[in-house]
């Protein structure tokens, strides 16, 4: 039998409404919500279920909101449970939980930290981030590295086949898109973000991240969790925190994590929480695996 694969969405999953079925039809969720306020003193469903839009758009709000919707449906899942987890970027956080290598208060804590970090680090040191269509890794990577006498760019996210996101300054980034055309990308289109996650313009948050990470309680986890850095499974505690400090300016490489948990034996992949991105992303890398989504109360349904 196939192995099941947990998948936990990042930034740009959120919408107003997000999870408030949840909170309205489940005392359970009702709690986790309740607890995850007591933990970073703030009243975040008051956001992710109102808005205004633009509030939930800003990073400092946006990462928990996506981490607590993801992390209160995992929580309710009762029929199914995962061999292997992976979490795309701040969706990393969500996995561990999920492999119960953090407690879910100290994980929010952090999540909510990492996010005031990364909005400062984009304050501080403003950059964007493009996407780059129909350009293999190879070539994408060469674009960067021309461009970088420019400005720092590189390649953020490797998504899947001919998707790729790249980051750094504004200078450099608007170097290597043109360089990406000229070398053949179908489609290069630069991103609204409020900075250059996965680069060196985020080395502040990273350094900020470091001393939480250090105070943090991680444990070994339970099942592998498939790292954005190196897209390899971990399960050790020391391990853990070292990779989620790098991944603040390292690559998220999406595409060769699944491709590694399908050859690990994952043929049936969920996507828990908001969004179907990631859902989206299984089916370019591979066609064959089974790939769903659970992201609402309706969904919940068949797996209570």
């Amino acid at each position: 039998m196939s192995k099941v694969a947990f998948l936990f969405p990042g930034q740009g999953a959120q919408y107003v409404g997000m999870a408030k079925d949840l909170f309205e039809n489940s005392a359970e969720a009702k709690e986790i919500i309740q607890a995850a306020e007591d933990a970073i003193s703030f009243k975040l469903s008051d956001v992710m279920f109102n808005g205004p839009e633009d509030a939930l758009k800003q990073t400092d709000v946006t990462q928990p909101a996506i981490f607590l919707h993801s992390v209160v449906l995992s929580k309710l899942i009762k029929s199914v449970s995962p061999d292997m987890a992976a979490g795309h970027s701040l969706g990393e956080y969500s996995a561990l939980v999920e492999a119960g290598a953090m407690k879910f208060e100290d994980a929010i804590k952090l999540v909510r930290f990492r996010g005031e970090g990364m909005l400062q680090s984009g304050i501080d040191n403003p950059g964007t981030m493009a996407a780059v269509v129909g350009l293999s890794s190879e070539l994408t990577e060469e674009a960067c590295n021309e461009a970088s006498s420019e400005g720092i760019v590189q390649c953020a996210n490797f998504n899947s086949p001919g998707q790729i996101v790249i980051s750094g300054s504004v200078s450099g980034v608007e170097k290597a898109m043109e360089l990406a055309k000229a070398k053949g990308a179908k489609l290069v289109k630069q991103l609204v973000v409020s900075g250059a996650f996965h680069s060196p313009l985020m080395q502040s948050a990273k350094d900020k991240l470091k001393t939480k990470l250090d105070e943090s309680e991680i444990c070994d986890a339970n099942i592998p969790v498939y790292a954005n850095v190196t897209a390899s499974p971990v399960t050790k505690a020391e391990e853990i925190k070292k990779l989620l400090f790098e991944q603040v300016t390292a690559p998220v490489r999406w595409e060769e994590t699944i491709l590694n948990m399908i050859a690990a034996g994952a043929g049936e992949f969920y996507e828990i929480g908001p969004g179907k991105v990631l859902q989206g992303l299984v089916k370019r890398i591979d066609r064959n695996v089974k790939i769903s989504g659970i992201s609402s109360f309706e969904d919940l349904k068949n797996f209570i």
